[in-house]
C-alpha cells in the first residue's frame, strides 16, 4: 500500500487510533504518510501520492524509460518522470519540469533527460482546491501534476484516479457491471433497421441518428478523411 492509500484510510479513524497504527509502522514508512494527514482531504495535498518516479537532470533516457517500466506504477505515473536537483525523494530539491513518457521513446537512450524536460506545465500548491486540480489536469490534458511547496520542491504527484476517486460517489467500487448492466456497444434491438448507403444491404438494430447518411464510396471524392488519416494527433509538450 501507497503513502497516500494509507493516508485515506487512517484519515477516517479516530486521531487517537490513526496515531496507535503509525506508531505500529516504521519510520521510514510512517514519514510520508505524516507529511500527507497533514493537508485537508480534497486538496491537491490530501489527494497526491509522494512517490512517483523522480531522477535527476543527468540521467539518461534508458534509465528513465527502465524506471517508468516497474510494473507497481500505475499508467498515470507512468506517464512521466519528474526531475529535479538532489535529494531525490519527496520532499526533493529544487523542481526543474517533467519529462513525457512518449518524448522520452524518441530520443537515443544515451541522451540526458535534461535535454528533453518539459517547462510549460504549471505545477500546483498542496492547498489547491479538487475543483482547481480537475480543470488544471483538464486543462493541460494531462494525467498526473506536480505538487511545488513554497520552496519549489516537489511533494507530490496527484494523479487523474486519484481525482476520479473524490468525484466519483461513495462505493463506487462495488457498483455491479454484471451481465444485466447496460451496454452501450450493444445493437439497439428496437431501433428500425436502416439501408446502409451504396451497399444496397440493410442492418437492423441501429438508429438512423448514429450513422451519417454519406455513400463510402464517395467518401474519399468529397475528401471525407477519417480522423487522424494524415497520421497527426495531439503532439506532447
Amino acid at each position: 500500500m501507497g503513502p497516500d492509500d494509507a493516508a485515506d484510510l487512517l484519515g477516517d479513524l479516530p486521531a487517537g487510533e490513526a496515531e496507535r497504527l503509525l506508531r505500529l509502522m516504521a519510520p521510514w514508512e510512517a514519514a510520508p504518510v505524516r507529511r500527507l494527514l497533514v493537508y485537508p482531504d480534497r486538496t491537491a495535498g490530501g489527494m497526491m501520492t509522494s512517490e512517483p518516479v523522480i531522477v535527476g537532470p543527468n540521467t539518461s533516457v534508458a534509465e528513465a524509460i527502465a524506471r517508468i517500466r516497474a510494473p507497481e506504477l500505475s499508467p498515470a505515473l507512468a506517464a512521466q518522470v519528474y526531475v529535479v536537483r538532489p535529494p531525490f525523494e519527496t520532499p526533493t530539491g529544487r523542481y526543474l519540469g517533467l519529462a513525457h513518457f512518449q518524448r522520452l521513446l524518441r530520443e537515443p537512450p544515451g541522451a540526458l533527460v535534461s535535454g528533453v524536460v518539459d517547462v510549460g506545465i504549471t505545477p500546483l500548491r498542496p492547498e489547491a482546491s479538487l475543483q482547481e486540480v480537475t480543470r488544471h489536469l483538464a486543462s493541460y490534458n494531462l494525467v498526473a501534476v506536480p505538487v511545488l511547496d513554497d520552496g519549489a520542491r516537489l511533494v507530490g504527484v496527484v494523479t487523474v484516479d486519484d481525482v476520479l476517486d473524490h468525484l466519483l460517489p461513495a462505493g463506487w467500487r462495488e457498483h455491479d457491471l454484471g451481465p444485466d448492466a447496460p451496454n452501450s456497444d450493444a445493437p439497439n434491438s428496437d431501433a428500425p433497421a436502416l439501408d446502409i448507403p451504396g451497399t444496397g444491404t440493410r442492418k437492423a438494430g441501429v438508429s438512423g441518428a448514429d450513422t451519417p447518411d454519406v455513400d463510402a464510396r464517395d467518401a474519399g471524392a468529397s475528401g471525407l478523411d477519417g480522423p487522424g488519416a494524415d497520421g497527426s494527433g495531439a503532439g506532447i509538450r
